[in-house]
């Protein structure tokens, strides 16, 4: 039955695009740009330049920073809007659908919804440019293109020093944590969602499994389909506190004086501010399976663009030194090897890779529905 409505969810997201071609809507006017035409860059300036114009939806408001600097390069006019995941994904599709005018670059996330709502519907195209290829760190960030990566990692107050109190995920769910954990609700935050969408896949439940026994010295007793499963009903039956903003989490957590050390489940970037709120804040590392989880953000260029030479210009721009600045900081982390300086973190992608679940957007488009449907059975 689970495997039946995993099928039909993606098939029934397929058959909009479909039906849309045969019942000669809208979109069938409209093909989808040509991104495979050789160009020089001096032509791709020119022929950008004589585009003028450029519309790009993205997630992150230091978009409009990177738009700024590349509006002064090339004198191209570039209009951003931000938007939210359902936002984003919801506009794309009406105006792909309607052959409205629209978005010409696209910054986005939530896999789980952006594979079979915008990527399988053939709504928006994955475009390397050339100062990219064969730069991309590992193959896993190739296609789609990742434009970022954001990690989530347990986040402890660190106040009175002493060891890392975090060693397994396990511990979470002890009654010494009870209510001493917090993190953004994941009916809130998609990617928050796909984060307990992964733990229940196949390969990261055994290695949940192992942690268990590792920590308790026997088998974990199961009363739901993997460890998966039964590590987030004992996390929430453990009391843990759901949160509205992870600026507001770091807050909870990192502010001094507290009677119980807390921790929490949120972006590492939040530590770029703590000094300054005179937070103490620092990360779990090496935490048995998992120290938390890293998504990724995409670029993409709409089959309708306007202004598709413009598009393929600003992501070229966008994933140069100049161009990666705004998003040179703690928590973010470009895919490309040569913007991987960033001095603010001791650890780089790679080092975090290996310590968090990557988001599988294949696996999450499949699996969230039966994992939201669990949430909402235990709370």
């Amino acid at each position: 039955m689970k495997n039946l409505k995993r099928i039909i969810s993606i098939v029934a997201v397929m058959g909009i695009a479909v039906s849309m071609v045969f019942a000669g809507g809208a979109s069938e006017s409209k093909t989808a740009v040509d991104l495979d035409t050789p160009m020089t860059h001096d032509e791709l300036v020119a022929a950008a330049k004589e585009e003028g114009t450029l519309t790009i939806y993205s997630h992150s408001s230091r978009t409009t920073t990177i738009a700024d600097s590349f509006e002064k390069l090339y004198g191209i006019n570039v209009d951003v809007t931000q938007l939210s995941d359902s936002e984003m994904i919801e506009k794309v599709s009406k105006e792909a659908m309607s052959d409205l005018d629209a978005a010409d670059v696209v910054y986005c996330q939530d896999g789980s919804r952006v594979y079979p709502e915008l990527i399988m519907t053939g709504y928006v195209m994955s475009y390397t440019p050339d100062n990219v290829k064969g730069n991309i760190i590992d193959p896993q960030y190739e296609d789609p293109l990742v434009w970022e990566v954001v990690n989530k990692v347990f986040i402890y107050n660190n106040e009175n020093g002493g060891d890392q109190p975090l060693t397994n995920v396990w511990q979470l769910t002890e009654p010494e944590w009870s209510g001493r954990l917090q993190f953004k609700d994941p009916f809130s935050e998609a990617v928050n969602m796909n984060f307990f969408t992964m733990v229940t896949r196949e390969d990261w439940a055994e290695k949940l499994a192992a942690a268990y026994k590792n920590l308790y010295g026997k088998d974990i007793e199961l009363t739901t389909p993997n460890a998966g499963y039964e590590w987030i009903k004992m996390l929430y039956a453990n009391g843990a506190v759901l949160g509205k903003s992870d600026t507001t989490i770091a807050e909870n957590v990192g502010a001094k004086g507290q009677a119980r050390q807390l921790a929490g489940l949120f972006t590492l970037n939040k530590l770029r501010t703590a000094e300054a709120k005179n937070l103490a804040l620092a990360p779990a590392y090496n935490v048995e399976p998992f120290s938390g989880f890293m998504y990724p953000a995409y670029v993409f260029i709409t089959k309708n663009a306007k202004s598709p030479n413009a598009a393929k210009l600003f992501i070229e721009y966008s994933m140069t030194e100049e161009g990666w600045v705004p998003f040179n900081t703690m928590g973010d982390y470009s895919p490309v090897s040569y913007l991987q300086d960033n001095s603010e973190d001791p650890l780089t992608l790679s080092d975090w890779a290996s310590q968090l679940i990557y988001e599988d957007y294949q696996w999450c488009a499949e699996a969230r529905a039966d994992v939201e449907e669990f949430i909402t059975s235990i709370v």
